[in-house]
């Protein structure tokens, strides 16, 4: 059973784009499990993780746009298949590799402005024991102060 690396994947995952400036400070982008099916995992451990929240320190270099927000966690090693972002909407599919078996697919889509962005993820994949679905509410926020480092 791998629920626990996929949740973890997912809820570390911040995605791309690139267009309206965003300030050039600290931002947190926050995920939180809106729902998930994940055939063969506990029912308690599906309930613990609906309702939790993960958030993603970023650090803003002058200049950049709200893509520089929406870039995946490295660490996930997510590639964009497609992006778009304008008139203050993104959409974005990004293919995720796992440990076993074939690679997940998220299809990120919301809105953005000058303070950040608003939307939906939806992560879908195959588990030994069926199809998963985490759906995740993401949001991006500044944090007050500047960047280090």
């Amino acid at each position: 059973m791998r629920a626990i690396p996929v949740i973890g994947l997912v809820l570390a995952l911040s995605a791309a784009a690139t267009a309206q400036s965003v300030r050039p400070e600290r931002w947190d982008v926050t995920s939180t499990v809106a729902e998930l099916t994940i055939p063969g995992a506990p029912g308690f451990l599906l309930k613990m993780a609906k309702g939790r929240s993960r958030a993603e320190h970023k650090c803003v270099a002058p200049g950049a746009g709200i893509a520089a927000l929406l870039v995946p966690d490295p660490k996930a090693k997510c590639r964009i298949d497609s992006q778009q972002i304008a008139n203050g909407r993104y959409a974005q599919v990004l293919v995720c590799p796992q440990k076993k078996g074939a690679p997940m697919t998220i299809r990120r889509a919301g809105t953005y402005d000058a303070n950040g962005f608003a939307g939906r993820a939806e992560a879908n994949g195959q588990t030994p024991k069926g199809a998963s679905r985490i759906v995740l509410d993401q949001r991006a926020a500044r944090v007050a102060g500047t960047c280090t480092g």
